[in-house]
Order: structure tokens, then C-alpha cells, then sequence
């Protein structure tokens, strides 16, 4: 499978880590909160938390807080398509498309975000559309993985990808660490590609996918419900189990990559990445810096961003993890 484009898109509004912290103080529901957790919030969004912005949909997140579970439905309803319509429409033309595949964990709709993007673009009728949902902040590298498939059963064909998150949908908050460390991390966020099968001088190629899942570990990071809304649910232990998962599917690697492109997760999870692997994250670290944790589609974000200046480049080594637990990985070369 064949790398033919790819781009990513932000909402319109973006704010930076101290004026999260103004917009959380002026919230009503930190009144419920403990001093502790209140603390604990001023200390990552005025702190060195690798972050420096964040995007959201809203242009008015104060009202995010007082938000009922339908609203925030409501709210995913309407952003999500939009903002993975901005970021496909970057990549489209010129390209006629047999497939269309999303992930999302952020949000639900049936038909899903497939059916909403095809329509806002006024794509083919008989284009074949799969949504890939409940895989968290590692369904990227699924997707592709999805999507070779795909071209392998039906040779001559193009096909479409796109990882969308609305993470400021899922905004929960009570006192539960992990609730409060989300809270500080996630942004929105989309990256799409066009993929062929059809090769040529200087292309990238995507194959040799890996996976591991760790059921036992599930209830370290996922979603729960929270009296109708998303809550997202982050032990203390992800770092490291993060970092020991994704060593094991290295083991499992070809030939040594130019670079190594990570999903962000957040500063702790790069440091014990670059601690346990000896790597250095260079543009992992700056999609964390410009955007924050966008759940799934940071680590096309970083091979973006490692693309720009890949002129002597010819393999990459990309890994993502999350809910479940599981990680994967996948190599890119030319």
C-alpha cells in the first residue's frame, strides 16, 4: 500500500496551557472539587507538561463544563464530520475514491462519521465505507492495516483514511486523578491520507503491521460511562506499560528505521519511551507540543511533521497504543 497524501486539521480556536487554566478556575464545577484536585490541575496547566496548546471546537469552552451527556452527543454530532471533511478535502483532489475508512473514539454515530463525510463531499454512492470505533488512541495503525486489506482484495483501487478525535466531547471532570490529568492532555484534531496500490519511484510503502493486546490491563486506560457521558479512565501505570508493549512489537521489527514515530500520549509516556528504547522523539515531542494528545490520529501527525524533511529518509518504525490495552506498530519505506 501506497503513501499518495496526507494532511491534518485543526479547529479554528486554540488556546494555550495558562488560558486552560483560566477557563478551568472560572468553571462552576471546580467548586465541587477537592483542594487537592484543584492543585493537582494548576500544577500540569501552569507546569512544564510538554504541552504549549491545545485546539477545540468550541469557541466558547466555558460551557463545555456545565454540558449534559445529550449536549456533548450534539456537539460530536457536529463538529466531528466537519473537521475530518477540512482535513480529506486537503488530500482529494485528483483522486477518485473506492473506500473510505475512520476511526473515532471520541464519539458515536450510527450511520457513522463514513456516511457523513461521503455526503458532505459528495462522494461516489457505491464507495465502500468502514468505521472503526473502540480502539482509542491506537486505531490509526488498525486502520491502515484495515485498509491494505482492502487494497489487496481489490487491486486498482484508492482509498481514503482519516483519524478524527473531538476529545473536548469527552470532557469530564471530577476528583479521579487520571479524569484530571485527561483533562490537561487533550485537544481536537485530524489527520487523512490517500493510499493506492500502485507503486512508483519515491513513494512511501506501509506494511509489516504488528499488534499486541493486553486484556488484563484494560481497565489501566479506557473509556467508562459516567452517567451518559465519555469518561476517560488513565492509571498511574500507562507510562511504563506503554513503554514495555511497544518494546516487545520492536523486537518484531525489520531493518532499522531513519526514525521512530510515536502516538504522544503525554510527556511521562514519551520520557519512558525514549528511557526504555534509547530513542529520541524528536517530532513526536513536537506534536505534543502543538496540539497535545489528539488520541488516534498523533502519530500520523508525526510522520507529517517527519515528512517535511525527508528528503534522505527510506524506512520508519511507527507505534500506537492505547485503550485496550494494545499497541501497534507498522514500518514505512521507499
Amino acid at each position: 500500500m501506497y503513501l499518495e497524501a496526507i494532511a491534518s486539521a485543526f479547529p479554528d480556536q486554540v488556546y494555550s496551557q495558562p488560558e486552560c487554566y483560566e477557563i478551568f478556575r472560572r468553571a462552576k464545577t471546580v467548586d465541587g472539587l477537592s483542594n487537592r484536585s484543584q492543585l493537582l490541575i494548576k500544577k500540569i496547566l501552569t507546569g512544564d507538561s510538554g504541552i504549549s496548546q491545545r485546539y477545540f471546537a468550541t469557541a466558547d469552552p466555558d460551557l463545555m463544563f456545565d454540558a449534559d451527556a445529550q449536549e456533548l452527543n450534539e456537539y460530536f454530532e457536529r463538529e466531528a464530520p466537519q473537521l475530518a471533511v477540512e482535513a480529506l478535502k486537503k488530500v482529494l483532489e485528483g483522486h477518485d475514491l473506492d473506500a473510505l475508512f475512520i476511526c473515532t473514539c471520541t464519539g458515536y454515530l450510527c450511520p457513522g462519521l463514513t456516511s457523513h463525510v461521503a455526503e458532505a463531499l459528495g462522494l461516489k454512492e457505491d464507495l465502500f465505507l468502514q468505521d472503526i470505533v473502540g480502539l482509542g488512541c491506537g486505531a490509526a495503525i488498525p486502520m491502515l492495516r484495515t485498509a491494505e486489506g482492502f487494497l489487496a482484495a481489490n487491486p486498482g483501487s484508492k482509498v481514503a483514511t482519516i483519524a478524527v478525535e473531538v476529545c473536548s466531547a469527552a470532557l469530564f471532570v471530577n476528583d479521579d486523578p487520571g479524569v484530571l490529568i485527561s483533562l490537561c492532555l487533550f485537544g481536537d484534531g485530524a489527520s487523512a491520507a490517500i493510499w493506492s496500490d500502485v507503486p512508483e519511484e519515491g513513494k512511501w510503502s506501509v506494511g509489516e503491521f504488528q499488534t499486541l493486546h493486553l486484556p488484563a490491563e484494560r481497565e489501566k486506560i479506557r473509556f467508562v460511562n459516567g452517567n451518559g457521558k465519555l469518561q476517560n479512565k488513565l492509571h498511574r501505570a500507562v507510562p511504563e506499560l506503554a513503554a514495555e508493549a511497544v518494546a516487545r512489537l520492536w523486537e518484531k521489527r525489520g531493518a532499522e528505521p531513519d526514525q521512530v514515530l510515536a502516538h504522544t500520549g503525554g510527556r511521562d509516556v514519551i520520557d519512558a519511551l525514549e528511557q526504555k528504547m534509547g530513542w529520541k522523539l524528536a517530532e513526536t515531542r513536537k506534536v505534543l507540543s502543538e496540539v497535545g494528545n489528539c488520541s488516534s490520529p498523533c502519530v500520523l501527525f508525526a510522520l507529517e511533521e517527519r515528512l517535511k524533511s525527508a528528503e534522505n529518509d527510506h524506512r520508519y518504525w511507527l507505534t500506537s497504543f492505547g485503550a485496550g490495552f494494545s499497541a501497534h506498530s507498522c514500518e514505512m519505506w521507499r
